[in-house]
């Protein structure tokens, strides 16, 4: 039935390719209090969403962490979705801990080079290692029941044109860090959105070629749980299931 997604405006990267400029840059979106979140989740639940999904929740911490301990004490009974670019804090992530069931980074950079030249987000990769051993020490790997998964953590990997090297180096930490259990998504569908067609490297989708040598490192690593997709010449991918 869905994922229960509630995207937050505002963003704390500066992400030149970002395909939801409108609402992270922007300030597209409508204002809630605590207590109106709440009843939002409440809303989703009763309408058959799987998990409640809060997209890019970061810079709202103390008044989300408040909302979904309301909606918990209402009845909120399916798995909470931290769905996150990884630039935050262990102390920010500390203050969600027993509230979000799963959680969903990105790992976007392992350069900080890159992430200040794309993203202006100093210190990234620092950074997002930090948050993302944080999130697995508090849900451990992905534990799944009738098909869907019930808590954990699952990064995400989105392979920008030109740098298939630092989506490499990433797979290479997650395997040494987290184990190669670890459930991962290597997602292909970048296209040049906002304004990429300024950075001449990242001006295309990504070539078939980029993301089968993406593939061939994760099976290198030993990955086996998570999320492939259909290797092609456009910008479309179909995502498919891999486990064990």
């Amino acid at each position: 039935r869905g994922s229960g997604t509630i995207f937050f405006s505002h963003c704390n990267l500066a992400c030149v390719y970002c395909q939801n400029y409108k609402i992270s840059h922007r300030c597209v979106g409508t204002e809630y209090d605590a207590n109106d979140m709440a009843r939002l989740m409440l809303d989703l639940q009763s309408r058959g969403a799987h998990n409640i999904n809060l997209v890019t929740a970061m810079h709202f911490t103390p008044v989300v962490a408040h909302a979904i301990e309301r909606a918990k004490q209402e009845g909120l009974a399916v798995p909470v979705v931290w769905n996150s670019n990884a630039y935050e804090l262990p102390e920010t992530l500390r203050m969600v801990e027993g509230l979000v069931d799963i959680y969903l980074p990105d790992f976007r950079y392992w350069n900080e080079e890159t992430a200040q030249k794309y993203s202006s987000a100093p210190k990234y990769p620092e950074i997002a290692r930090r948050a993302i051993l944080e999130m697995h020490r508090q849900v451990g790997q992905i534990q799944l029941r009738d098909g869907l998964a019930t808590r954990g953590l699952l990064v995400r990997i989105l392979l920008l044109p030109e740098h298939v090297s630092e989506a490499i180096s990433i797979l290479e930490w997650i395997a040494s860090a987290l184990g190669n259990e670890t459930y991962i998504s290597l997602m292909g569908q970048y296209y040049p959105a906002h304004r990429a067609t300024h950075f001449p490297k990242i001006n295309r989708p990504i070539r078939a070629d980029e993301y089968q040598r993406f593939l061939e490192a994760a099976e290198h690593f030993g990955f086996e749980n998570g999320f492939l997709q259909e290797v092609g010449s456009s910008a479309a991918y179909t995502p498919e299931f891999w486990e064990g």
